[in-house]
């Protein structure tokens, strides 16, 4: 199993923190001071004091249910103390009525507030099962064995989606480290199916088969069937580019490209994006005219290689200009390889303007690693 070395980050599902009794209190009465000083001076006072209604719905709204019942509590008390003391013009049945439906609005404050943390908590509850599945399905970077080490970034589309239709994975295996990054055709459930499908079959076969040949034929089978399981539910065919990389203690590596975009090594400042074959991706191998080719990409000491989905490199902006990968990958080049991949993807994400990405996005760095 690889070694990851924890990333503190923030959880994005997180709750948001209620507001302190303090500040309930202190806003609670400022409100209250300021509807009862314009009250005094209005011609309608007690119409006026409806006001105070609106701060139980605003409790409902942020803070608990205790903190809810003090403000209605203390807005029903406000309103009947002052109904009641006041000697104007209204008639009695306007009192009453105020006072009734201050008494309701405020009943109906605390219910909506118990409502809304129960839905929170489900939420939360669900949410953090996701995000434990993920964890499962997709390990959090960085990940490091005695080959390699492997950070970098995804972002699903979707922020309120944990997995989506980009993937990758690492594995160590009697033959060194291998590294997989894929693109599942589509989006939607179905593509999260499919993704599922490739990494599951990847783990089962990475450490067992001796050859990235006969570990790409097993992911191609593992489509096929997702395909065909797909068919009898009526969902669309997917197919998945892939790039499979294969690490050992050579200078060189091992690296399949099925129908993916090619690598990119950095080394010395250097940009190269080294020439490898293209195969067809995965789940459409019977339609190719030849079978899988390995090929072998110098790798040395202190390089590091760039993996990445079409996410990043069809980022456009406004004016509908790709993003340069290769140049701005240039003048990344000093990054830490630890940096690079969020260097990239913050500066894709500032290109395309905010609010503009509309695919998943993978980007992979992986480098030698330190135990070597």
């Amino acid at each position: 199993m690889p070694r990851k070395r924890p990333k503190s980050s923030t959880h994005p599902f997180e709750a948001i923190e209620p507001p302190r009794d303090v500040e309930v209190m202190i806003g609670v009465v400022s409100v209250t001071v300021l509807v009862v000083a314009l009250a005094t001076v209005s011609e309608s006072p007690v119409w006026l004091l409806g006001l105070l209604v609106f701060l139980p719905g605003t409790a409902s709204a942020l803070c608990t249910v205790r903190q809810t019942k003090f403000v209605a509590a203390w807005t029903t008390l406000v309103v009947i103390v002052t109904v009641l003391v006041r000697h104007g013009e209204e008639r009695w049945f306007d009192r009453i009525l105020m006072m009734l439906l201050t008494l309701a609005l405020g009943a109906a404050s605390v219910y909506a507030c118990r409502s809304r943390i129960h839905r929170e908590n489900e939420m939360l509850r669900l949410r953090s099962t996701a995000a434990a599945m993920q964890r499962h399905i997709l390990r959090p970077l960085p990940l490091l064995t005695d080959d390699v080490l492997v950070d970098g970034v995804y972002e699903p589309v979707q922020e309120d989606r944990l997995v989506g239709g980009d993937i990758y994975d690492v594995v160590v295996s009697p033959w060194g480290t291998r590294v997989l990054i894929g693109d599942v055709q589509g989006k939607g459930l179905p593509a999260v199916g499919a993704a599922f499908a490739v990494i599951g079959a990847f783990r089962a076969t990475a450490h067992r088969e001796p050859t990235l040949t006969a570990l790409v034929d097993a992911l191609d089978a593992s489509v096929v069937r997702h395909n065909s399981y797909a068919a009898q539910t009526g969902d669309d065919e997917r197919f998945v580019t892939a790039l499979i990389v294969n690490v050992d203690a050579h200078e060189e590596v091992q690296v399949i490209n099925c129908g993916h975009i090619p690598p990119q090594l950095v080394h010395d400042a250097t940009v190269i994006t080294p020439a490898l074959g293209s195969g067809v991706p995965l789940g459409l191998a019977e339609l190719a005219a030849e079978p899988a080719t390995v090929d072998w990409l110098a790798f040395p000491p202190g390089a590091t290689l760039l993996l990445t989905t079409d996410g990043l490199t069809e980022t456009r902006s406004v004016d509908g200009t790709f993003y340069p990968v290769a140049e701005r990958l240039a003048e990344h080049a000093s990054f830490a390889p630890t940096d690079l991949p969020r260097a990239l993807y913050d500066d894709a994400r500032a290109f395309a303007g905010e609010g503009a990405q509309h695919d998943d996005v993978a980007v992979l760095s992986v480098r030698r690693s330190p135990h070597r």
